[in-house]
C-alpha cells in the first residue's frame, strides 16, 4: 500500500493530556468528533485512539467517531486478555462492515491494571504467548468458517464470524523485546516503533525482516510504522525555542517515579537521552528525562520543511505508517495539515 498518516485523539478521562488546552467537555463526543472533522478536512488518513484501564473504552469511541464522519480511519488499540479473541473478532468484523472497511487495529501486550477488569498475567513469555494466539485465531476467523482452535491460552469450537469480510482490518503491533518481535514478523501486518535514531530503526527492520524469514511468516511482508511527536513551527528558531520552553516547563513540573520498570522499548527511548539532547538532525530527547513517555518521549523539532525533510529519511529506510502528533491537539492537526502533511504526501 501506500503511505499513510495518521493522527493521535487523547481518548482520555482527565483533560491536560500532554498539555492539551481543551478542558471544558474535552471528552465529550462533540469535541472528540470536531477531531476527527478536522482529519478528514486537513488530509489525515485517521488517528490512533490509546486504550488502558480507567480510559473511556476505545472501541466504542471509535465506532461513535465512525458514525459521524466519513474517511476518518479510527486506529483502535486493543488488549488480549480484555478482549476475547472471538468477541473482538467479531466486533472488529462489524464495524469494518458498518464503516465501510475504515477499521484499523493496533493490539497492545503492554502492561496495564489487569486485576481491575478481571486478567491476569505471567512472564514475558506467557504476555506474548498469548498474544500470538489472539492474533492467530483472529485472523482464522475473519478468513474461515466452522474455526476451531485448542491453544494454550485461547480455545474456540465450531466458530463463524459474521459479518464475512472481504477485507479484513489490518493488525498494527509494538514491542521491542525479543519475545515482541518474533510476534511481529510472523503475525502482524505493521510493526510501530517509537522516535529513535534512524540507524536504531533501521537495525530493527533488518532484523524483522531476517526473522520474518526465519520463521516462516505465512502472511503478506511486514511494513513498518513510526509514532512519533512532531513539534512544527513556521521556523527552526521558532520550533526549537517553543520545545525547549515546553522542555522546561515538564522539568518545573516532574515527578519521576524512582521504582518505575519501563518496557523495553520505552527503555530504548530513554536511554538516548545519554547519547545528547539532539540526536540525528532534529531528533529532541530532553522530554525522556522530564516524563515524557511513548512517542512524547522523543520530539522530531523545526519547520515543516525540516520535520518533512527528517520523516523521508525514516521512509527511506521502509516505513510507511505515520502516527504523528503535538500538543493542543486540535490546534496542531490544522497546522502540521496546513503546512507539513503537504510536504509528505508530495514527497517534496
Amino acid at each position: 500500500m501506500g503511505l499513510e498518516f495518521l493522527w493521535y485523539i487523547p481518548n482520555q478521562d482527565r483533560p491536560g493530556h500532554r498539555g492539551d488546552n481543551v478542558v471544558n467537555d474535552h471528552n465529550s463526543l462533540d469535541t472528540l468528533t470536531r477531531h476527527a472533522l478536522a482529519l478528514e478536512e486537513h488530509g489525515w488518513d485517521g488517528a490512533l485512539l490509546g486504550t488502558g484501564w480507567g480510559r473511556p473504552d476505545t472501541f466504542t469511541v471509535a465506532t461513535a467517531l465512525a458514525a459521524r464522519t466519513t474517511t476518518f480511519q479510527p486506529l483502535i488499540a486493543a488488549r488480549p486478555g480484555y478482549w476475547r479473541p472471538a468477541h473482538f473478532a467479531s466486533a472488529a468484523a462489524t464495524l469494518q462492515h458498518l464503516s465501510g472497511g475504515r477499521v484499523l487495529i493496533n493490539i497492545v501486550s503492554g502492561k496495564d491494571n489487569l486485576a481491575a477488569y478481571g486478567d491476569s498475567e505471567g512472564d514475558q513469555a506467557q504476555r506474548y504467548g498469548r498474544t500470538r494466539e489472539f492474533l492467530r485465531i483472529v485472523r482464522k476467523l475473519w478468513a474461515e468458517e466452522n474455526v476451531t482452535y485448542h491453544g494454550e491460552h485461547f480455545r474456540v469450537t465450531g466458530s463463524t464470524v459474521v459479518p464475512r469480510l472481504a477485507e479484513p482490518p489490518r493488525l498494527y503491533f509494538g514491542g521491542a523485546s525479543e519475545a515482541a518481535e518474533r510476534v511481529s514478523a510472523t503475525e502482524a501486518d505493521v510493526q510501530l516503533f517509537w522516535g529513535e535514531p534512524l540507524a536504531g530503526v533501521q537495525e530493527r527492520i533488518e532484523r524483522l525482516k531476517r526473522l520474518s524469514a526465519e520463521l516462516g511468516r505465512e502472511h503478506q511482508p511486514l511494513e513498518f510504522g513510526l509514532r512519533i511527536t512532531t513539534l512544527v513551527r513556521d521556523t527552526t528558531e521558532l520550533a526549537w525555542a517553543d520545545a525547549e520552553a515546553k522542555v522546561a516547563e515538564m522539568a518545573r513540573g516532574a515527578k519521576l517515579d524512582p521504582n518505575r520498570h519501563p518496557a523495553v522499548g520505552q527503555q530504548r527511548l530513554l536511554d538516548l537521552a545519554a547519547r545528547g539532547d539532539v540526536l540525528d538532525d532534529n531528533l529532541y530527547t530532553a522530554p525522556g528525562r522530564f516524563g515524557g513517555g511513548g512517542a512524547g518521549t522523543t520530539w522530531l523539532v523545526g519547520s515543516a520543511q525540516d520535520v518533512a525533510k527528517s520523516l523521508r529519511k525514516y521512509q527511506d529506510l521502509g516505513i510507511t505508517h505515520f502516527v504523528l502528533s503535538d500538543t493542543p491537539y486540535l490546534p496542531e492537526i490544522e497546522r502540521q495539515g496546513r503546512q507539513l502533511l503537504p510536504l509528505l504526501r508530495a514527497g517534496a
